[in-house]
């Protein structure tokens, strides 16, 4: 497949069912001087069940905006996003700083969700327990979020997240202040939690390898205002392992994503 085609593609990854997310004509304009500061405009594209999806753009693309309208922090100037059967689903949202509450210890903060929600202490650390098997953090029940090293500390806070079983988990840049060999480790970490569990994905990210080791799918934002210029499927093999970075697929596909972000 030519790079040209490949930019031409389109996913038709769950094209037979409604989408869970459906955003159509976005806007977004920061209130200021001159008519303000346009963030996003016109932003379209569909979110399907099960997806993983990465968001690629230049600094100032709008990407972090995109996130906060799709967890309800900020409103729309314009334009729509409605989710399926127009009900608000239950959404995480994962920063690129942990925000870790420091005097809770780490299954504490793990628990805080489900404490909020009223439920039991009980229940609330046996559904942590699991979490905590599962992002690689068992025996750290009792540490402090300031003995953590950056990468369990983010690891703590998918696992907050994750633990609410989100419709719809949101990362914005998670991985963003970590050293590049701890950032991999991460990624391929994300990437057996999600292919365990397929909770819905959309990641905000800078590293286009990252974003082709994870997704079905990459949207790269044009510069601000931002605006999809490219919805790229990702047709490589799952179950995905680190050594795919080193084909001729992933090296093509990478160099189609490189050419798209301006």
């Amino acid at each position: 497949m030519t790079e040209e085609n490949l930019a031409q593609s389109r996913t038709a990854a769950g094209s037979s069912h409604e989408p869970v997310l459906t955003v159509g004509d976005l806007n977004v304009t920061y209130p200021g001087e001159n008519g303000g500061l346009q963030a996003l405009k016109g932003v379209s594209f569909l979110l399907y069940a099960q997806e993983f999806v990465c968001v690629l753009g230049p600094s100032g693309s709008g990407k972090t905006t995109l996130l906060r309208v799709l967890a309800g922090l900020i409103k729309p100037t314009g334009g729509q996003v409605r989710f399926a059967g127009d009900q608000q689903p239950k959404i995480s949202l994962v920063f690129q700083d942990a925000n870790l509450m420091p005097w809770r210890t780490v299954i504490e903060n793990i628990t805080l969700p489900l404490v909020l929600q009223g439920a039991s202490p009980d229940e609330a650390r046996a559904r942590a327990a699991e979490w905590m098997d599962l992002v690689g953090l068992k025996g750290f029940e009792d540490a402090w979020p300031g003995d953590l090293s950056g990468g369990m500390a983010q690891r703590v806070a998918i696992a907050r997240s994750l633990i609410q079983d989100p419709d719809l988990l949101l990362l914005d840049e998670p991985f963003g202040a970590l050293d590049a060999l701890t950032r991999e480790k991460m990624g391929t970490e994300l990437l057996s939690l999600w292919q365990a569990r397929r909770t819905t994905v959309l990641m905000v990210t800078h590293s286009i390898a990252e974003a082709l080791l994870l997704s079905d799918r990459v949207l790269v934002l044009t510069p601000r205002p931002g605006k999809i210029g490219l919805d790229l499927p990702v047709n490589l093999p799952r179950p995905r392992q680190e050594e795919m970075r080193y084909t001729e697929q992933f090296g093509a596909l990478a160099r189609v994503l490189k050419k798209a972000i301006k």
